[in-house]
């Protein structure tokens, strides 16, 4: 006789459902607020794809805008970007959290994330623990940020105090969250070779990319490098190796570019440099102009933005510990081994099918996105792929061309961001969770690869 288990009072139902949903509920909310005459700046209701396309970068924290975010929108529009920007930043933070707790099995947020097989039960004062710690987290880290804006605005600029602490918040949110939104035409051009803007600024967009599990983990052992869970070892490895490669690159190929670094100090071109190799993990500022980049450093934005941040943090892309994953199963295959080892660890086959899965339906995703964008809109491929990770990635960062394309481009590019914030975590959450047990194994058969 079989059981059936008896449902839940108040069961929610399915994850992917339920962030769908609430994600799409914040961007309508979003875009009729954005819509109305009270969020512009001269009074005007804005067309309801501008309010759409607005409302959805802001809830993705993506950055990517068709109006110029200063100009276009009053203190209220701005005031609702920021909070869209803070609750889309929070819910994914959650959710990942929450998920990846849930997928280690470990749900007390003082014990260590690891792979060990461990089963506990989900009890609600564990889960309200992850939501006030992350939300705690994400509040002190932004308004650490917003005070030291706030300061070098006030000192540095001249700016009155109010409209400095203004500054200071408004970019605190959008950087910690990797949004990538900021209160000047130019983006953050005109502070190219201020440290403490850039750096704070930098270490904000890190800080949020590399998700609340690992920044925890980091703060509590960050003196035993050897207790680190594999989660940690990946995120912080591949983060540096990242930067540094990044840093590296721009420096070689825009060092005498007249429109971009060319006209800079030694100083000033490294930490230009620097602040360009942050930004592809998802953060979407600009110090450069990504328009007048040679198409050598596109394609290094291409290849960073698409790999993004860490795990259950604010940035987009694949994550790193999917393309760390990749690196050691190729590396593992080479060297003819029958597992793929990560120091001590032991990386379950399950887990590489899902850095696989992930991968592949991110480049399909990109590639027929980038091939829809060239029939609808008239601009080179560099240009249009750039446009397309970037949306895909939630990052932001633009050659110049997102107000140039058309409705169906517009259209386009507000799915990908929906796509690529809400997508990554729900597949690779739901591979992990489902798992289906076999009865039998069929005969194997070796075929020709390659």
């Amino acid at each position: 006789m079989t059981r059936h288990r008896p449902a839940l009072p108040g069961r929610i139902g399915h994850p992917a459902v339920v962030i769908a949903t609430g994600f799409g509920t914040a961007v309508l909310i979003g875009t009729l607020l954005l819509a109305t005459p009270l969020a512009t700046a001269e009074g005007e209701a804005t067309h309801w794809l501008t309010a759409l396309f607005t409302a959805t970068s802001a809830v993705c924290v993506t950055g990517l805008v068709v109006v110029d975010t200063e100009t276009h929108w009053s203190v209220f529009g701005e005031v609702v970007i920021a909070l869209l920007i803070q609750a889309g930043g929070l819910g994914i933070m959650t959710l990942a959290t929450l998920a990846t707790v849930i997928i280690s099995g470990r749900l007390g947020l003082r014990a260590r994330l690891s792979a060990q097989l461990e089963t506990k039960s989900v009890v609600a004062a564990d889960l309200r623990q992850v939501l006030r710690r992350v939300v705690l987290f994400s509040l002190v880290c932004e308004a650490a940020v917003a005070a030291v804006l706030t300061g070098r605005f006030f000192l540095g600029y001249g700016e009155p105090f109010g409209r400095a602490a203004y500054l200071g918040a408004f970019h605190a949110v959008s950087a910690f969250n990797n949004a990538g939104f900021a209160l000047w035409p130019d983006n953050l051009m005109r502070f190219v070779t201020d440290p403490w803007i850039c750096l704070t600024i930098a270490l904000a967009v890190v800080v949020g990319g590399l998700g609340f599990p690992v920044v925890f983990e980091l703060l509590r052992t960050w003196r035993r490098p050897r207790r680190w869970s594999l989660l940690t070892r990946i995120t912080v490895g591949l983060t540096l190796v990242l930067l540094g490669g990044g840093t590296l690159a721009f420096l070689m190929t825009e060092w005498r570019n007249p429109a971009t670094m060319g006209a800079l100090d030694d100083s000033g071109k490294l930490l230009a440099a620097f602040f360009t190799a942050v930004m592809p993990r998802s953060g979407g500022f600009n110090t450069l102009d990504i328009g007048q980049m040679n198409p050598s450093s596109w394609l290094v934005t291409d290849v960073l933005m698409f790999i993004g941040g860490g795990s259950a943090g604010t940035a987009g892309g694949i994550k790193v510990t999917t393309f760390g994953f990749l690196l050691f199963m190729v590396w593992s295959e080479l060297r003819g081994e029958n597992h793929v080892n990560i120091g001590h660890r032991r990386l379950p086959s399950a887990t590489q099918r899902q850095a696989l899965s992930i991968s592949l339906l991110g480049v399909a995703l990109v590639t027929v996105s980038t091939w829809i964008m060239l029939i609808v809109t008239p601009h080179s491929l560099d240009q249009v792929m750039f446009e397309v990770i970037s949306a895909f990635s939630t990052n932001g960062l633009s050659t110049g061309i997102t107000a140039d394309t058309t409705l169906a481009g517009h259209v386009l590019l507000s799915l990908l961001m929906f796509i690529g914030r809400i997508g990554p975590l729900t597949l690779g959450s739901a591979l992990a969770l489902k798992q289906r047990i076999r009865r039998y194994e069929l005969p194997e058969e070796r075929v020709i690869v390659g």
